[in-house]
């Protein structure tokens, strides 16, 4: 998703998680992350009781689940631009086929704010009662693909 307050000319000191952070020659830094497992609700850790990381790729999809995973501005610790909405969804009352046109644009806006997401798309939905069950398929700026997983409540 284009930025939409872009900043032309350049900028000596980019705010730190914009599409402006970078290494030199133009390309996205991926960096390390921890590991965390969604199902136990707690970090990885290794067989010393330290908590795994993983970098680059393995990174970069750690922040694409937590980022699916986090309602957007109900915690002060994250920026306005990470997390969802789809807790919006609720009182609108929409159709079953807009609501996934609703599910699949936000999960885009959500995954595409960070600089090292080139594209998400391949969208399926499957539904249980009012619960939409959703996988969609990530791409990085290196080309690498995964598939993500998510759900969301309607009613």
């Amino acid at each position: 998703m284009p930025n939409l307050f872009p900043i032309t000319g350049g900028s000596p000191n980019p705010t730190p998680g914009t599409a402006n952070e970078s290494s030199g020659g133009g390309q996205v830094k991926f960096g390390r992350s921890w590991r965390f497992d969604y199902e136990a609700g707690d970090f990885v850790l290794t067989p010393t009781g330290t908590v795994a990381t993983c970098t680059d790729a393995d990174a970069w999809l750690e922040w694409c689940k937590k980022a699916l995973c986090t309602e957007r501005y109900t915690y002060l610790a994250y920026s306005r631009q990470y997390g969802h909405e789809f807790d919006e969804l609720i009182p609108r009352n929409l159709t079953r086929q807009a609501n996934e046109l609703e599910i699949a644009r936000i999960a885009t806006e959500t995954l595409k704010t960070d600089p090292r997401t080139s594209r998400v798309d391949g969208f399926s939905f499957t539904w249980e009662g009012e619960r939409c069950y959703f996988q969609c398929e990530v791409t990085n700026v290196r080309g690498q693909k995964a598939r993500m997983e998510g759900s969301v409540v309607t009613y």
